[in-house]
Order: structure tokens, then sequence, then C-alpha cells
């Protein structure tokens, strides 16, 4: 559809009632510290910190009008209270002994007292397959081996965990290991090709993707918070199109990536050029581990290289952005555990071209940037379904190293241009007029023609 200056009717959105099943795949260390979050959260022994649905303001109206409530108290979403929480995942602890394994939370302050419902989380079998992820190996895994069986496992998995938890609604959340690098191929191009990749096992089709495929066939929004392929193929995206399910990823924007998007729209709007832009880590949690092999870490680069060129526009301006030098690198270091730290070295030049250099380092908790961006995500795919919003929701690029898009658009990876597009989505369906800081009429008198 082309774009339009007239944007379409505020949908209608149903209520939020009744309860909200949030099924994450993967119950590592994102996962348990987004569910240890909520469940302190809503005892009040904590604060949602970094999530914008829940801290986030939203101006109404011009800035004389001095309207900006908080989302949550104008944007009709799930309450905290209504959440159920379930997981998939190849190891067998529950979510208390996992988050203990994980140690990002603080055992005494963080765990203990709410243990009970954090052992109440029993991982369902996974549909794991050690090919797409080679540097794990668990036993709680499903027994079946068709792709065919384990799709039908897994929506099985998804009646029964909403029928025994009476949720009205459900989400999910891939919050598990990168799989090994696929390309789109021949047998994502249209849903007749993707189930007869199914029938005949094809390699082309990863764990991550049959998820996403039950998911769909089951009405349930997906998010991708991993670099793989898995929901942006042409087959799942078109049904999630037609069967009215919201879809959105990929890889959620939590450290060294939130950093640089943020820095390079800076550069870009001085326009100073740029030599070279090289960022590593180091890392020692399960995710340090997969990204250890070189197929899952190719997965995880390509999600990092993606963001400069959209950004920065080289096509556009080829003598300041034309040769750049990107590097990423990751590390895996054991004894780092989940506190991340990234490195960033920039060289870039100014007036008469003199050479200058930005240095970062960025020691960030990994799974405490991600938990909060889990909590938005599933609210907001909630919101979404519930206002009739099909198919790829590109307004929560805001939480992803690359958003996924409709076919033919370019990602927006400014950080600054995604949290528009997200508050000006929240302000459309709830039939407030968009932001647009042109502000020329508080100088109406200054800027109008005078009289002679």
């Amino acid at each position: 559809m082309p774009e339009s200056s007239t944007p379409l009717p505020a949908p209608t959105i149903a209520p939020p009632g009744g309860k909200l099943g949030v099924l994450c795949v993967g119950l590592g260390a994102v996962a348990t510290t987004f569910i240890a979050g909520v469940e302190l959260i809503r005892r009040g022994m904590a604060e949602p910190v970094g999530s914008l649905s829940q801290v986030g303001t939203l101006r109404l109206g011009k800035r004389t009008d001095g309207r900006s409530p908080k989302i949550a108290d104008v944007v009709p979403l799930a309450a905290l209270d209504d959440l159920v929480f379930g997981a998939w995942d190849p190891f067998p602890d529950d979510a208390y002994v996992s988050a203990q394994k994980a140690g990002v939370l603080d055992a005494g302050r963080h765990l203990e007292p709410i243990a009970e419902q954090l052992r109440a989380v029993q991982p369902m079998a996974a549909a794991f397959d050690a090919n797409y992820v080679r540097r794990l190996d668990g036993e709680n895994v499903k027994p079946e081996r068709s792709k065919r069986a384990l799709v039908e496992a897994i929506r099985e998995d998804i009646q029964a965990f909403q029928e025994q938890h009476g949720c009205d609604r459900m989400v999910m959340i891939w919050c598990g290991s990168t799989e090994v690098h696929l390309d789109p191929s021949p047998v994502h191009a249209d849903l007749e090709s993707f189930d007869a990749a199914i029938d005949d096992d094809h390699d082309a089709i990863s764990p991550s993707m049959l998820y996403a495929y039950a998911a769909l066939l089951e009405g349930v929004p997906f998010a991708n918070g991993a670099p793989s392929l898995t929901v942006d193929v042409p087959a799942l995206r078109d049904l999630a199109s037609s069967s009215g399910v919201p879809i959105c990823g990929k890889d959620f924007k939590t450290g060294q990536t939130m950093v640089k998007t943020s820095l390079a729209p800076m550069f870009k709007a001085r326009m100073l050029g740029m030599d070279g832009w090289y960022s590593t880590n180091i890392l020692g949690n399960r995710d340090g581990e997969v990204l250890d092999d070189p197929e899952a870490f190719k997965s995880k680069e390509h999600s990092k290289l993606g963001v400069l060129d959209t950004i920065l526009q080289p096509d556009l301006y080829p003598d300041l952005y034309g040769e750049i030098d990107h590097v990423v690198r990751i590390n895996y270091y054991p004894p780092r555990g989940d506190n991340k730290e990234g490195w960033d070295n920039i060289d870039f030049h100014g007036w008469l071209g003199y050479p200058m250099q930005l240095k970062v380092n960025f020691l960030c908790r990994d799974s405490i940037l991600a938990a909060p961006l889990c909590l938005d995500l599933a609210l907001f795919l909630d919101l979404a379904q519930r206002a009739g919003m099909a198919g790829i929701q590109e307004w929560l690029s805001f939480y992803f190293k690359s958003p996924q898009v409709a076919p033919g658009l370019y990602p927006e990876h400014d950080l600054y241009i995604q949290q528009t597009k997200l508050k000006n989505t929240l302000r459309w369906m709830i039939g407030e007029s968009q932001i647009t800081h042109l502000g020329v009429e508080y100088y109406a008198d200054d800027y109008l023609p005078q009289d002679d």
C-alpha cells in the first residue's frame, strides 16, 4: 500500500479483560529475569524501571496543553496482575532454579520472596535440535522427531496451557538462543512450500520457525528476540496477515546496539564523516556460549552490522559514510556471566577533514536490559491484536536490532525515529493527534508576512 499523508482511522480496541498468557520460548537468564521482575513489581517490591509501557509518558496535544499522562493510564494495556507465565526449555529447571543458575538477580532480595511463584513455572519439553544450537544439549526435549509432529506438539502445549490457566488471550516471545545462520530459500516463499518442507523435515525449517508457525496457527502473536530468521520469511509473514495475528522481531536491542543506534544519529545529524567503527563484546552467559559457535555468531553479526547503513545513508552521503570499516566481535568469557562489557572505538572526522575519536566502554547487564523489553512487547502485541492490527508491527522496531518491515521498505534503525514512530502509533490508536514537533503556531506573529 502506498504511503499517504492521510492516516487511517483509529482502530476500535477491544478491552483487555481476563488473563493474558505469556509463553516464553527459553527459560534462561532473560526469561527468568523478566518473570521474576513482573512478580516483584506486582507485589510492590520493585519498580518497572526500563519499561516504556509502565514508566513512560505520552504527550498529548500542544506543549502548552500540559498533557503528558503515563502510557499505561491512557492506552488500554493488560494489567500486570493479569499476566500468567509459561515456558519451554531444553533444560528441566523451573524458573527458580534457572534464575539461580543464571546469577542475574540477588537470591536473597529478588528470588526468595517469590520462590513459590517461580517454582510454579515448570518448563514444557522443548522442540530442540542441537544442529541449530550446537553449544547446548538439554534433556527436557520432546520425543517427537518429525517437524510436523513437533508443530502439533507445540500447538497442544499452547492449548493445554490456555485451558489450564484460564487465559483469554496469549502471546509468545522467543527468549531462546540464537540459531545457526539461515538464508531465506524457496521453501520459505509461500505457505504451500513451507508446509511441504515441514513434511520433508527440510533443514531450512528451524525449531524457532516451528514455534512461530504453531503460534500463528493458534492465533497467538509472536515476537522474535533473537537474530534468527524465524518468523521473518514470506510464508509466515503472509500467514500472520491472513490470520489476523501480529508479529515482530528480530533480536532485542539491549546493550551495544542501543548505544550504536543512539550515537550514529548524532554523527549523521551534524554531518560529521566516519572512517571506522569497531565494536567488541565479552559475555559469559548461555547466550555467549551459544554465540561462540561461528555459525550462530554469523546470525548475530548480520543483525549488529546492519544498523549503520540505514542510519548514515552512505548512498546519499558517499563522501562522509561511503567507506566505513565496520567491525563487530563477540567473545565468550565465562567469568563475566550475564554482565556483558562492550567496547566501541569510533574514528570520525570533521571540518577540513581533521580526525577525531570517540571511545565507549559500556558495562551492562544483558538480561536486566532485555527483561523490560519482554514486558513491553507482550503488552503491546496483545494491544495490537485487540486493535485488529495483523502482520508486521513496524511500530515496535524500537525494541529490535533488525526490525521487521513490509517488503520493499528499509528498516528505521535510528532509536529516536523508532521512539517517535512508537509513540505516534499509540496516539493514533487512541484517537489523538500526531506530534510533528513543527511548532510554527507558537511564532505566528513573527513568521507571517507583515503589512507595509
